[in-house]
């Protein structure tokens, strides 16, 4: 099987989150820190899951979940992030709610697959005969547009690469010359040409060989590339199989039109497009050219799922390309969606047998204090140490959430204010107009007859 396979980059989207500061778990040679990596407290339920991470690492976690139960706000998702962190880097994330399951637009076990498929990458290396250079002169030939009598455009190139070592000249033809005036390539551009597929990769920008420069570049500033401008390379992208699966399948003309149809809307991806990328993900692996990156599927609200998915799940555990599964609810006894037997967090017993439960329990006044800190500085607050006891009391009184909700209004109040401080008056003028749960629950009382039933 032939799979053609492109890297698509592009900018990153950086924004602050309400699990962006969790780094880890918060362990140091092999014992939990109250404060560490984001974390504050939940040292049993961050120990239980650093054991599960080494066991993880050790490759003896086959067949196995794991079930993340405590009160809302004890930071279950957080504790999934964090093993998803020590897991490293790379590893794939992907977080749904059980509510998403129940999608219009695929089947249940369609949604399912794709999520596990995404929770799984794959490292490729490859060795491929490239042009590596900084760019030093670059000259266009023009012919006529083949639809168009009165316009022009690039038919042609030659181009001369500069390395530290040597110099090479070059002449290309009109595919790779398209590539380099849709890239913008310039004088003193780091590009680098596939000699296989004639792909043109700009790496970044160095200020030699004459170009212009600037104070603010869009492109990253670079060296000149040492050694021969016609080399060995080696090439590392990572993918998911669900991307592979996607590519594949719009590799397949026909089959492609009817999985995306004519509109592009996506349907159901066939059972043989992900055999024959699990083929290729397998030979890729036993050829040395490949490494598997299980990743970590996180899916919260647990007990929103139904028997059908609970069934699914069961079997694509004793699958050899399974992610982590990593599972939350904050549910006691209740019912398995879909029938009427009522089981503990909703989740029917042979699965429960399957998982590993670690619990999480509600934070002292301390540690809310500590968190809120954390939060604070993440979200670049100032505050005096009296307005983040205020904060900590609300915390206890209401919810940890709700406390952590206040910051970023309050700090906008101030700022409106003319202060680079939050002070009390802002965090109580921001809590008259966003309330808790406690006082929603209280506003509905008083006004039960004005609200519809």
């Amino acid at each position: 099987m032939g799979i053609k396979i492109e890297e698509v980059t592009g900018p990153r989207l950086e924004r602050i989150s309400l699990h962006s500061h969790i780094r880890g778990l918060g362990i140091r040679d092999g014992k939990v820190q109250f404060i560490a990596d984001g974390f504050v407290g939940q040292t049993e339920a961050r120990e239980a899951a650093y054991y599960i991470t080494k066991l993880i690492k050790a490759g003896r976690f086959g067949g196995k979940g794991v079930l993340l139960v405590g009160p809302p706000g004890t930071g279950k998702t957080a504790l999934a992030i964090g093993i998803a962190r020590e897991l490293g880097l790379d590893t794939p994330f992907v977080q749904l709610s059980g509510a998403e399951v129940f999608s219009l637009e695929v089947k249940k076990t369609e949604f399912l697959t794709r999520a596990l498929r995404r929770s799984i990458g794959i490292r490729i290396r490859e060795i491929r005969k490239v042009y590596e250079g900084v760019v030093k002169k670059i000259d266009y030939r023009y012919g006529k547009h083949p639809y168009n009598p009165y316009a022009q455009i690039p038919v042609s190139a030659t181009i001369t690469l500069r390395t530290k070592s040597e110099e090479k000249t070059l002449r290309v033809p009109a595919e790779i010359t398209q590539q380099l005036v849709e890239y913008n390539v310039d004088v003193g551009d780091v590009i680098w040409i596939d000699e296989e597929t004639g792909r043109v990769f700009v790496q970044g920008k160095t200020e030699e060989e004459g170009a212009e420069t600037y104070d603010i570049y869009v492109r990253r500033k670079i060296d000149v590339p040492s050694g021969p401008v016609y080399k060995d390379k080696e090439i590392v992208r990572n993918f998911t199989l669900h991307d592979l699966d996607v590519i594949n399948a719009r590799q397949q003309g026909l089959m492609s039109m009817l999985l995306f149809g004519i509109s592009g809307e996506e349907k159901e991806i066939p059972l043989e497009v992900r055999k024959s990328v699990d083929e290729f993900v397998q030979k890729t692996i036993n050829e040395g050219k490949g490494e598997l990156i299980p990743g970590v599927l996180f899916i919260d609200d647990a007990h929103m799922l139904d028997i059908e998915t609970w069934a699914f799940l069961s079997r694509a555990m004793e699958s050899e390309l399974m992610p982590i599964l990593i599972l939350a609810t904050n549910r006691g006894f209740t019912k398995i969606r879909g029938t009427d037997i009522e089981s503990p967090h909703g989740i029917p017993l042979d699965m429960l047998d399957r998982l590993i439960i670690i619990k999480t329990r509600s934070y002292s006044r301390e540690e809310i204090r500590e968190i809120l800190k954390i939060r604070a500085k993440e979200e670049k607050v100032e505050m005096e140490d009296k307005v983040l006891d205020y904060l900590a009391d609300i915390g206890v009184e209401n919810s940890l959430r709700y406390a952590v909700q206040l910051l970023a209004p309050s700090y906008i109040r101030a700022k409106e204010l003319g202060k680079n401080k939050i002070t009390i008056e802002d965090v109580e003028a921001v809590r008259k107009l966003f309330i808790s749960v406690k006082e929603s629950v209280e506003y509905i009382k008083e006004q039960e007859k004005l609200f519809l039933r």
